[in-house]
């Protein structure tokens, strides 16, 4: 993960090795919250390119950072789910 724009109210973020489904998730879990104004990410060749997520909210950072907390206890619900089957 690398930040390439840390601004106040914006932030831009380049995960290297991710993919679609990483950054659309986090987007989704982002745009719950009320503070996120905008999350978007592209990701610029379908074969080679490095997906990009854009941040725009009262504190990216703290946005950021709580969507991925979300991310992992709905993971960890999901794995609870599928071992008491």
């Amino acid at each position: 993960m690398e930040v390439i724009l840390d601004k106040r109210n914006e932030m831009e973020i380049v995960f290297e090795g991710e993919t679609h489904t990483l950054c659309n998730v986090l987007r989704s879990i982002l745009m719950e919250d009320e503070k996120v104004k905008a999350a978007a990410y592209s990701i610029d060749h379908p074969i080679v390119g490095e997906p990009q997520l854009y941040i725009r909210a009262g504190s990216p950072k703290k946005s950021l950072k709580a969507a991925a907390e979300t991310l992992r206890d709905r993971c960890d619900e999901f794995r609870g789910l599928i071992e008491s089957l």
